[in-house]
C-alpha cells in the first residue's frame, strides 16, 4: 500500500464548496432584488456582504495555495477555479449595484429569466463542488452548465432585441443594457467554472 510523507492538502474541497454555496445565497437574494422594488437598497447591501464573503473565501484559497506543498490537483487549476467563482459573485453584485445607482424601476421580464438561469447554475455548481474530491459524477454538471449558458446567451440576445425595439428611451436602454451585460457575464463565469472542473477531471482521469 503506497504511503506518502507529504499528503495532499484536502482543505481546498471545502473552500470551493463554501464559495459555491455563497453563490447560491447570492442568486437567491438577487431573485428577491429583481422582484421587490421596496427592498432594493437593503438587498443590495446583502449582496455586498456576500461579495465580501466571496472575496474572503477566494483570498483564503490563494493563501492556502501559497502555503501548501502538495495540492490535490494543478495549482493553476486551483487558482482558476477560485478566480472564476469570484468572477460570478462580482458580476452578480455589480448588476444589483447598477440597478440601484441608475434608479431603474421595473425590469424587463427577460432579466428575471436571466436570474432564474443563474440560480440554476448556482445550485448545480454547489452540488458539484463536493464531488471534486472523488472526481466522480461531474460530467453531468458541466454539460448542464454549458446548456444553461447557451440558454442565457439566447435570452440575452432576445433582451437586446427588445431593448432596441423602440419600447424604451435611449437613456433607459443604456442603463438596462449595463445590467443585462453583468448578468450575462455571471452566466459566462459559471461556464468558466464548469470548464475548469472539466479540465481538472480530464487531467485526473
Amino acid at each position: 500500500m503506497p504511503f506518502s510523507l507529504t499528503p495532499k492538502d484536502s482543505s481546498f474541497y471545502d473552500m470551493f464548496t463554501a464559495s459555491a454555496r455563497n453563490l447560491v445565497a447570492a442568486t437567491t437574494v438577487l431573485g428577491d432584488f429583481v422582484h421587490d422594488h421596496t427592498r432594493r437598497d437593503e438587498l443590495a447591501g446583502e449582496l455586498r456582504d456576500l461579495e465580501h464573503a466571496g472575496d474572503d473565501a477566494t483570498h483564503a484559497v490563494f493563501r492556502q495555495l501559497n502555503s501548501s506543498f502538495v495540492t490535490p490537483f494543478d495549482r493553476e487549476d486551483i487558482y482558476n477555479l477560485a478566480s472564476d467563482l469570484d468572477d460570478v459573485m462580482d458580476a452578480i453584485e455589480a448588476a444589483a449595484d447598477l440597478v440601484v445607482l441608475t434608479g431603474l424601476g421595473t425590469l424587463p421580464a427577460e432579466m428575471s429569466q436571466q436570474v432564474e438561469l443563474l440560480q440554476r447554475c448556482a445550485r448545480v455548481t454547489a452540488d458539484a463542488m463536493p464531488r471534486l474530491k472523488a472526481m466522480k459524477g461531474l460530467s453531468d454538471y458541466w454539460i448542464e452548465v454549458n446548456s444553461l449558458e447557451n440558454e442565457a446567451d439566447k435570452l440575452y440576445r432576445r433582451l437586446l432585441s427588445r431593448l432596441y425595439s423602440g419600447e424604451f428611451d435611449a437613456l433607459e436602454i443604456l442603463k438596462l443594457k449595463e445590467v443585462a451585460d453583468q448578468l450575462e457575464e455571471a452566466a459566462d463565469a459559471f461556464e468558466h467554472v464548469a470548464n475548469v472542473v472539466e479540465t481538472i477531471a480530464v487531467k485526473e482521469s
